[in-house]
C-alpha cells in the first residue's frame, strides 16, 4: 500500500515538470517572435554630412565647398554640372569663362580682378582658385549672373544652395509628448534603420517628401531623415523661392514681320550698286564681306561702307556675313582659345561699326565633330557682344545629318543663343553626287524640316532656299556631272532646246529632259521658278517660320522676289 502511494506522488511531480517545461518553451517562443517581429527602435547614429563645408541643393550632398573668412567657394564641377553646363575652362589662359545673354565673364586663376566684356572689375579676393586640383569659384559674384542664392546653415556648417522657382514646404515637429525614439530622423522610413539626427517639439522642418506613413523632413542645419507623420504638423502654404537677376539683358529689336533675306555673294568686288535689281519684298542683304584668315583669328575683309549705306537708303538691313572659311583645321586652331575667340568678336564689332552693320550672319560649315562644342562657345562668347552693340544676330545650319558638314552644330544650344537660326535646305543632290537629282525636292525640304522643328522653335528659324538649279549631264557610259545654273540661264536653256516643263509629282518641281544624240548624253533639270519657289514660301508659311532667305541674289531673276514674299498675316509678326 505505501509502494502504491509513493508511485503516485512521484507521478504526479513528474507531470508537473513537463507542464512547468512546456509552458517555458511557449513563452521562449512567443517572447523570440515578439523580439523578432516588433519594430524596437534602432539606436545606431550616422553621420548625415561629410567634410567641412558640404554643399547642400536639391536634397542632396553635392559636393564640398571650400569658407575662407567670409568667401564661399564652389567647385567648379559642381557649377557645371548643377548650375550652368556652358561654363567653360580656357587652358592656355588659366582661366574660367562665364556667359551670359549679355556678358562675358573671364576669371583669371588667383587674380583680384575678372573682366566683364572686357571691363575689369577689382576684388578684395580671388575670383577664381585652385586648391589639391579642384578649380573653385568664388559665390557671391555669381549671384549677379545666376538666379540664385546661398546660406550657411548652423550646427553643420554646410552651404545651402537655392534655385530661383524651387518650392518649399514648412512644418514643424508636434507639441505633444512623444517619445525621443520616435522623434529621430531615421535614413529609412522605419524605426528599425540608423537615425541622422533629433528633433525637437515645435521644431521647424521643410518637408521634401513622403513614403508610406513618413514625411521625408529637413532641420535647418540641413540634416535629413524620416519621420512619422503623425509626428509632423505639415503647413498648407508651399513657399517658392523667387530670386530675380541684377541684370537684365539686352534685347534688340526684331524686324516688324517676316525676314525676308537673300545673301549677296561677295568673291573679289563688291557689285556695282547701280546695276543692282530692285527686290521688292526683300527686307535684308546679308553679304559674304568677312571670312577666317589664320589660326590667330585674323580676318578677310571685303566690306563697304557704299554698299552699307545704299542698301540701308532702299530700306533694307545689312547682316554682314562672317565665315570659317569652311575649313575645319584653321577652325579647330582659331576656336579651342579663348583669347583667339575674343580677337575674333573684337574685329566683327570693330567693322561692324565701319558698314555700320544691322546684324552679323555666322556662318560655320564643315567642321569637325568633336569641335561642335567650340563652336557653340564662339558663339556664346560672341552674341553678348553682338547685342550690345545692337546687332540681330543669326547663324545658318544645315538639316540635321551626319559627317562634317551637320554633325558638329549643337542646334538646341545654339537656338537659345542666336536670333534667328537660317536653315539651308538645299544640295540634296550636291554639285559631284553620283546621282542626278533635284537641288531641294519640296518633300524633303519638308521631312527634314519637321525633324529639325523638335529642336528648333519655329519662331526663330528661317527657310534658306536655292535659286539657282542644276543641269545634270548622264553620259551613257554612266558618268554623271552637273553645273550650276541661275534662274535666267535656265530659262534661256529651254528656250534654246525648245524645251517645256513638266511637272515632277516626285519632286514637286517642273522638271525637263533632253538626250543629245551626238554627245550620247541625257541632261536633266529640276527648276527652280515661280512654282518651286511660292511652294517653299507656302512651307515656310504652313509652319509659321520666321522667314525666308535665299541663296543667292545673284542667280535670281526678277520673278523671286514675288514668289518668295511672305503675306504678313500669315506669318506671325515678331
Amino acid at each position: 500500500m505505501m509502494a502504491r502511494v509513493e508511485f503516485h506522488k512521484q507521478k504526479s511531480h513528474a507531470m508537473g515538470w513537463i507542464i512547468a517545461g512546456l509552458l517555458f518553451a511557449f513563452l521562449l517562443i512567443v517572447s523570440s517572435v515578439v523580439f523578432l517581429l516588433y519594430p524596437f527602435a534602432s539606436t545606431s547614429k550616422l553621420d548625415y554630412f561629410e567634410g567641412e563645408n558640404p554643399i547642400l541643393f536639391e536634397g542632396k550632398q553635392a559636393g564640398q565647398s571650400i569658407v575662407e573668412g567670409e568667401s564661399v567657394y564652389m567647385p567648379y564641377t559642381f557649377m557645371k554640372e548643377y548650375i550652368d553646363d556652358s561654363i567653360t575652362y580656357d587652358e592656355k589662359s588659366n582661366s574660367l569663362i562665364i556667359t551670359t545673354k549679355d556678358k562675358v565673364i573671364q576669371m583669371p586663376s588667383e587674380s583680384l580682378t575678372y573682366y566683364v566684356n572686357e571691363e575689369p572689375v577689382q576684388l578684395h579676393f580671388s575670383i577664381f582658385k585652385e586648391k589639391n586640383g579642384e578649380k573653385y569659384i568664388a559665390l557671391e559674384p555669381l549671384l549677379t549672373y545666376y538666379p540664385i542664392e546661398y546660406s550657411i546653415l548652423p550646427e553643420s556648417n554646410a552651404i545651402w544652395i537655392k534655385k530661383d522657382g524651387q518650392e518649399i514646404v514648412k512644418g514643424q515637429v508636434t507639441n505633444d509628448k512623444v517619445h525621443e525614439e520616435k522623434l529621430r530622423l531615421r535614413t529609412d522610413p522605419d524605426l528599425q534603420s540608423p537615425y541622422v539626427d533629433q528633433a525637437f517639439q515645435d521644431e521647424p522642418l521643410f518637408i521634401e517628401g513622403e513614403k508610406e506613413d513618413y514625411y521625408f523632413v529637413r532641420k535647418e542645419n540641413g540634416i535629413a531623415g524620416y519621420l512619422k507623420k503623425n509626428t509632423v504638423i505639415k503647413e498648407d502654404l508651399v513657399e517658392k523661392i523667387a530670386i530675380s537677376r541684377k541684370n537684365e539683358p539686352i534685347i534688340v529689336p526684331k524686324l516688324d514681320g517676316p525676314i525676308h533675306l537673300t545673301w549677296e555673294a561677295v568673291y573679289s568686288k563688291n557689285p556695282n550698286t547701280a546695276n543692282m535689281p530692285e527686290m521688292p519684298g526683300v527686307n535684308v542683304i546679308s553679304p559674304t564681306w568677312f571670312e577666317l584668315e589664320s589660326a590667330d583669328g585674323a580676318i578677310k575683309n571685303l566690306g563697304s561702307l557704299e554698299f552699307s549705306q545704299w542698301a540701308q537708303k532702299q530700306g533694307y538691313q545689312v547682316w554682314g556675313l562672317f565665315s570659317n572659311a569652311f575649313d575645319p583645321q584653321l577652325t579647330h586652331e582659331a576656336l579651342k582659345n579663348f583669347e583667339t575667340r575674343q580677337q575674333i568678336i573684337r574685329q566683327l564689332l570693330h567693322y561692324s561699326k565701319i558698314y555700320q552693320l544691322n546684324g552679323i550672319n555666322l556662318d560655320i560649315e564643315n567642321v569637325n565633330q568633336d569641335d561642335g562644342p567650340l563652336v557653340t562657345q564662339f558663339v556664346r562668347e560672341a552674341v553678348p557682344y553682338f547685342h550690345e552693340a545692337g546687332l540681330l544676330v543669326s547663324m545658318d545650319i544645315t538639316f540635321i545629318a551626319g559627317g562634317n558638314w551637320s554633325a558638329f552644330y549643337e542646334r538646341d544650344k545654339l537656338a537659345s543663343l542666336v536670333d534667328y537660326m537660317v536653315v539651308m535646305a538645299y544640295d540634296e543632290h550636291w554639285g559631284s553626287s553620283p546621282v542626278a537629282g533635284s537641288v531641294s525636292s519640296l518633300p524633303w525640304v519638308e521631312s527634314n524640316l519637321q525633324k529639325l522643328l523638335e529642336i528648333v522653335p519655329n519662331d526663330h528659324l528661317i527657310l534658306g532656299v536655292p535659286l539657282y538649279a542644276r543641269l545634270w549631264a548622264e553620259k551613257d557610259s554612266g558618268e554623271v556631272s552637273s553645273q550650276a545654273l541661275s534662274m535666267s540661264k535656265v530659262k534661256e536653256w529651254l528656250t534654246e532646246n525648245g524645251l517645256t516643263p513638266v511637272f515632277d509629282e516626285a519632286s514637286g518641281q517642273n522638271y525637263a529632259e533632253l538626250y543629245v544624240e551626238e554627245e550620247q548624253t541625257t541632261y536633266k533639270i529640276w527648276l527652280e521658278d515661280e512654282l518651286s519657289l511660292s511652294k517653299r514660301a507656302d512651307l515656310a508659311m504652313k509652319y509659321n517660320l520666321a522667314g525666308v532667305a535665299s541663296w543667292s541674289r545673284y542667280f535670281a531673276d526678277e520673278s523671286a522676289w514675288l514668289a518668295l514674299s511672305l503675306g504678313e498675316k500669315q506669318v506671325t509678326k515678331k
